[in-house]
């Protein structure tokens, strides 16, 4: 397995996450797909990647789980070389109306999860030469959201963390970046009609984003070896 790059991509069972695995396996990485429950899901999409691949479950908000992911990643394939922190929760609500509860899932899993993932897998990248880290934000992180408190704050602090982890990892050659899909005709992007008229509307181009345009993104990613804390907004809504 030493001639074979390998890509992580954490959510990478359905939606924005497939399509990133799938692009990445076109282009010749071994792919692992995680998922935290979506077992079913994450198998179809194994049969269907081309080339080695392989699925493992984990709860990215539990570094525990994150610890023993990236010890299967090395003992099957003893390198890394690309990590996508994709996996990402929603609990919408107005912030005078937010549980706790609800906040502290969304920040586990959306920020804490990367942090997590990112710690764990460094020393493996490092190993490996170098590699680049893609963080999936969010629109919702630069602008906000109202009913979305949870999730933008989760998103707008990824932004941070992808700047300084740039800076932290850059004597390893691991390169991170963030990008920002914009409003997906896809996934969470379909639960809500009037947010995605909203977010055509504002589209220069009149249109939303699709997530072949994000998986695209990553993949010319994957190859860069002199881009790293970036942030690369997909949509055409100007700012």
């Amino acid at each position: 397995m030493q001639g074979i790059k390998v890509a992580l991509v954490t959510g990478g069972s359905g939606g924005l996450g497939r399509e990133i695995a799938l692009s990445l396996a076109r282009k010749g990485f071994a792919v692992v797909v995680n998922y935290r429950a979506s077992e079913d899901r994450a198998e179809a999409l194994i049969r269907e990647l081309k080339g080695e691949a392989v699925a493992i479950r984990a709860d990215v908000s539990r570094y525990s789980d994150v610890q023993d992911m990236t010890e299967k990643i090395n003992n099957r394939f003893r390198r890394l070389d690309v990590v996508v922190n994709n996996a990402a929760i929603t609990a919408d609500d107005l912030l005078i109306r937010q549980s706790e509860e609800d906040w502290d899932r969304v920040i586990a899993t959306n920020l804490t999860g990367c942090f997590n993932v990112m710690r764990a897998v460094a020393p493996l990248l490092s190993l490996s030469g170098g590699g680049q880290i893609v963080n999936i934000s969010s629109y919702s992180g630069i602008r906000g959201k109202a009913g979305q408190a949870a999730y933008s704050a989760s998103k707008a602090a990824l932004l941070g963390l992808t700047k300084t982890a740039a800076r932290e990892f850059a004597a390893d050659n691991i390169r991170v970046n963030a990008v920002l899909p914009g409003y997906l005709s896809a996934g969470m992007g379909n639960a809500a009609a009037r947010a995605a008229e909203r977010a055509r509307e504002e589209s220069v181009l009149g249109r939303l984003a699709e997530p072949g345009d994000a998986a695209d993104m990553v993949a010319f990613l994957a190859d860069s070896k002199n881009i790293t804390g970036q942030v690369f907004c997909l949509d055409s809504r100007i700012r």
